[in-house]
């Protein structure tokens, strides 16, 4: 007979007999057993059933990288309910947003963090106040397979965010699928560091890494100071580490070379040959690159370390962002923008269906569902090559259209970068009635001279792809991912500066009010 429900108390009680005395999480304040955190996973879904929580209910926590972050997690997935992770850098606006989106009655948070949440119609439980509970697998609800198991919320680059809802078959299969493509089984003794918030995908590693008996490291942010002597230590095998992550450490660094990492894990955004270069001088041949969305669990694409080596040596400075081959269970078509297939080398919108996707959005206007069979268009554009292997070029909304031209911000932040290290380049379009629109470079933190370096990096890149202009900023505005938020970059310099238009436009600063 074919399952139609899902016990989580079962599937969570092998694990817990299994290595039940092994080190599970380890933070900055200490340590948990297996045993220990399903005690305190059981006692947080005691609560949440005696309080009257559905199957598929969404439940919200809000932590940050800590011991508790973890054991919370497995407990709101004992007791049958979505999770529903909020990521604790959101803003105020960006919090009460996900909150209404979901429409949760309980959240998970710290006692320090509980005032955020007075008043409003919610109930808190703070992981203080949960004791530890007796894990007895047997008393924990089948859960039928076509109700929620996991709420996530896209990181809202081009407007608000969105509710990404997985099924529980959805979020079951997709914990096995990212266990699948992992580059080797995580060993019992295998322990593996994550700095980015477990609220996103960090908590899918550390579900596959616990599955197998080994333990994870949560770093509340990455601090160099603290991450490169655990690497130099030997205490962690593999690191996940987009580039973002990735940058500030090898920039710490300081070309010292770092050797018992086994595997960096990288993902999330583009990783730039610049960058690539200077993480394998630090840490070797090590990087592997996956390609990942809200909307269907990572990895949906692989290029793992030595096939990224062999892309990044292959193709030098000029190496454009290969993000490998299609995952198990997962389908990639590229499509133009009439919806017909794009044929192999042509650029199009990257559409993907898997078994593991997403069931639908949460919006304000309601919950819109994935029709059966469905692809999702993710709104990237990017080809694939003679090979099978995709290639990511940018995001469609992203795109400039200048001169009659379409260019991605990533191929000029590309070139560029090098000339900026170790501050960062991003570039937008800034609206023009005689080109459509022009490209301005913005810097962030750039080295002493840093325009001449990369306006003389820029003369190597063909004519229309040039920026335009060149400004410079302490700091780039990013979401609560890291990731770059384009539009705010383009509010700002509209804001600072007005465009002189014509065949040679620049830009000259407005008065101040």
């Amino acid at each position: 007979m074919i399952a139609t429900a899902l016990n989580w108390g079962h599937e969570f009680g092998v694990i817990e007999a299994r290595f039940a005395d092994r080190t599970a999480v380890v933070d900055t304040a200490g340590r948990l057993t297996y045993a220990e955190l399903f005690r305190k996973a059981a006692a947080l879904g005691d609560r949440l059933l005696a309080a009257g929580v559905r199957p598929g209910e969404p439940v919200a926590t809000f932590l940050r990288n800590s011991r508790s972050a973890v054991w919370a997690s497995y407990g709101v997935t004992l007791s049958g309910a979505a999770e529903t992770a909020l990521n604790p850098g959101l803003s105020k606006a960006d919090r009460e947003h996900c909150l209404a989106l979901s429409n949760a009655r309980h959240i998970v948070t710290s006692a320090s963090q509980a005032d955020l949440f007075g008043g409003s119609r919610l109930t808190v439980h703070c992981v203080e106040n949960i004791p530890e509970a007796s894990f007895d697998p047997g008393r924990f609800p089948s859960v039928p397979l076509d109700v929620g198991g996991k709420v996530l919320f896209t990181s809202g680059t081009t407007g608000l965010a969105k509710g990404v809802v997985y099924n529980q078959n959805q979020r079951w299969l997709a914990n096995l699928l990212l266990r699948a493509a992992l580059p080797v089984t995580p060993r019992p003794e295998g322990r593996l560091l994550l700095m980015t918030p477990f609220s996103h995908g960090a908590s899918l590693m550390t579900y596959a890494y616990l599955d197998h008996g080994a333990s994870v490291c949560l770093l509340d942010g990455a601090n160099p100071d603290i991450v490169l002597p655990i690497i130099e230590r030997s205490e962690v095998d593999e690191m996940f580490a987009p580039p973002t992550v990735l940058s500030k450490i090898i920039a710490a660094a300081g070309g010292r070379r770092y050797s018992g990492l086994k595997t960096i894990f990288c993902g999330t955004a583009v990783l730039s040959p610049a960058l690539y270069t200077r993480a394998r001088e630090i840490f070797g041949p090590i990087v592997r690159v996956t390609y990942g969305k809200s909307e269907v669990f990572n990895p949906i694409t692989v290029l793992e370390a030595g096939e990224t080596d062999a892309w990044y040596r292959e193709g030098g400075a000029d190496a454009d962002a290969c993000v490998g081959w299609p995952a198990s269970g997962v389908e990639i078509v590229l499509r133009r923008d009439d919806g017909t297939d794009c044929p192999t080398g042509e650029l199009g919108e990257v559409h993907i269906r898997a078994r593991h996707m997403m069931s639908g959005y949460l919006r304000l206007q309601g919950y819109e569902p994935m029709h059966s069979g469905e692809f999702h268009g993710t709104g990237d554009l990017g080809y694939m090559d003679s090979r099978g292997r995709l290639h990511l070029v940018g995001r469609a909304a992203d795109v400039i259209k200048t001169g009659g031209y379409k260019v991605a911000p990533e191929e000029v932040e590309r070139v560029l970068a090098p000339a900026v290290y170790p501050g960062e380049v991003a570039a937008v379009g800034i609206p023009s009635e005689y080109w459509g629109e022009i490209i301005v470079a913005v810097v962030e933190r750039g080295p002493e001279e840093w325009l001449d370096k990369v306006q003389a990096a820029a003369r190597e890149m063909t004519s229309y792809k040039r920026p335009r202009a060149y400004v410079v900023l302490d700091k780039l505005p990013r979401n609560a991912m890291a990731k770059v938020q384009r539009t705010l970059i383009r509010d700002h310099v509209l804001r600072r500066y007005y465009l002189r238009d014509g065949a040679h436009p620049q830009l000259e600063p407005r008065e101040e009010l």
